[in-house]
């Protein structure tokens, strides 16, 4: 996935407000403002209204940025991060409630609670293809667990930017959310703050340079990357269903997803099948000419938009089984489908690789459907490079998807359906290894943001702690190792 931040190197010059920000936020923070519950229902509320009673900007402001039309605006934006509200509003007094601790039995007299407390003053660093969700999703956590959040959204994004810029002092005017703005100047000195956590999501080498930034301060952070999430696919008698619903999860938001598959494996024999079954499934979602639909996106930059062509250029078009088409004034890459021989030695996924589509995350969409000589072969595919940040498998046979539940890992394993993890707010989102650490959503965004502190009391009489101080008695020695030992 693609984010805000560069590799440039640093500027000298410290971008206006940013220190001053942050040290407003801690101290609004430090006043305790943000702890008693009351406060964090009152502040998801907050949130709530001004999604809510701003759709139509946010609808409009995403139209600008990416050609989201308004039914993807609300299904991939609004309306998920609104459920995500819903869900933590049901359920924060039980999770925000203390907790009974065990305590061993040679502590005994003794009573210990499990106390939640927040962490104080969160950074989220959101990209540009999903610039509100992946701006608010997290906050909604940071929030409830009684924390203040300093907001950098994605200046790839600029109207929806802007538009949260200016709507979020008006609905926490006590300071509880602040936004900074800006690029890469801002984000570099944003970074150099310390924070109590950091939420950033983007691609796996800005990730490591928020972490080396984040390790100054030895500040917790939670990295949404992405990678090369693959597809298995053998379920013959669904096909038409499976290949709408891959053609959904791929070219959603013209395939600018961290989720989006990434390419399909199947067998040589199933590949024209498939094939077709994509190009019927692109036609009956987005017309004859996606171009001229509202519910097709667009290519976020020129930038984005040379590298996908630079990819398609190095194809056989011999090999482009749909679309193909692309207009660099719209920015409109259609939807297309690439077809990958079986090479001798099988596919190789990774920098290595010699098919230019199995490099790197496309993050685009182009589609390549990759024949390998079976499932067994695929897992290895999976495991010869990064763990992915989702597997999706396409198939009839239990003992298939036990294959890849067991023999793979990833940030989640989804079957027969793409991306719908992501909008279910009880399960974690989060990736493994490459494609990240931590995870957020739900309890899991709650627990992300928390430090659940362990509260002791141990009453002075009787003094039962006397086995285990000096001067040691043979007996009382014994007696103390054996209820530690055997509780």
């Amino acid at each position: 996935m693609t984010t805000t931040v560069t590799t440039h190197a640093p500027v000298s010059r410290t971008a206006p407000g940013i220190p001053e920000t942050v040290a407003a936020a801690r101290a609004f923070f430090d006043s305790g403002a943000t702890r008693p519950l009351g406060d964090r229902v009152r502040n998801l509320h907050a949130l709530r209204a001004l999604l809510t009673e701003n759709e139509t900007a946010f609808e409009e402001a995403l139209w600008d940025d990416l050609h989201k039309g308004p039914a993807e605006a609300q299904l991939t934006e609004i309306s998920v991060t609104l459920a995500e509200i819903r869900h933590t509003l049901r359920h924060l007094r039980r999770w925000a409630r203390p907790k009974r601790g065990p305590v061993p039995a040679v502590l005994l007299p003794a009573k210990a609670r499990l106390v939640p407390e927040p962490l104080g003053v969160v950074l989220v660093i959101a990209p540009w293809n999903y610039p509100l969700q992946l701006l608010m999703n997290p906050l909604v956590g940071v929030l409830a667990a009684g924390n203040t959040a300093v907001l950098k959204p994605s200046e790839l994004a600029p109207a929806t930017s802007a538009l949260i810029a200016r709507l979020v002092p008006r609905y926490f005017p006590d300071g509880e959310v602040r936004v900074v703005e800006g690029g890469v100047e801002e984000t570099t000195e944003l970074l150099a703050q310390r924070f109590d956590h950091i939420v950033f999501t983007g691609s796996g080498s800005i990730g490591r340079i928020v972490m080396r930034a984040a390790a100054e301060h030895l500040t917790p952070v939670t990295l949404e990357l992405g990678g090369k999430s693959p597809v298995w696919f053998d379920d013959d008698a669904r096909l038409r269903a499976a290949a709408r619903r891959l053609a959904w999860a791929k070219f959603t938001n013209a395939g600018q997803t961290c989720v989006a598959p990434d390419y399909v494996m199947t067998t040589p024999d199933r590949v024209p099948a498939l094939a077709a079954a994509l190009r019927t499934a692109i036609g009956e979602l987005w017309g004859p000419d996606p171009r001229a639909t509202r519910d097709y996106g667009r290519i976020v930059s020129e930038r984005h938009f040379d590298r996908l062509v630079g990819l398609l250029d190095s194809v056989d078009p011999s090999d482009v089984a749909a679309g193909g088409t692309h207009d660099r004034a719209e920015r409109y890459l259609a939807p297309t489908v690439v077809t990958v021989p079986a090479g001798a030695d099988g596919p190789v996924i990774g920098p290595d690789a010699a098919h230019p589509l199995l490099r790197d995350e496309i993050f685009g969409p182009v589609l390549p459907i990759v024949a390998v000589a079976s499932a067994e072969e695929a897992v290895k595919v999976v495991n010869s490079w990064d763990k992915p940040l989702a597997l999706y498998v396409f198939t009839s046979s239990s003992r298939t998807r036990r294959l890849f539940e067991q023999g793979t890992s990833s940030g989640a394993v989804v079957h027969d359906a793409g991306l719908v993890h992501v909008a279910a707010a009880g399960l974690p989102f989060g990736g493994v290894g490459p494609s990240g650490m931590g995870a957020y959503h739900g309890a899991y965004s709650w627990r992300s943001f928390t430090h659940l502190k362990p509260v002791l009391t141990k009453p002075l009489a009787p003094d039962t702690l006397r086995l285990a101080q000096p001067p040691f008695p043979t007996f009382a020695l014994r007696l103390a190792q054996r209820m530690m030992r055997h509780g």
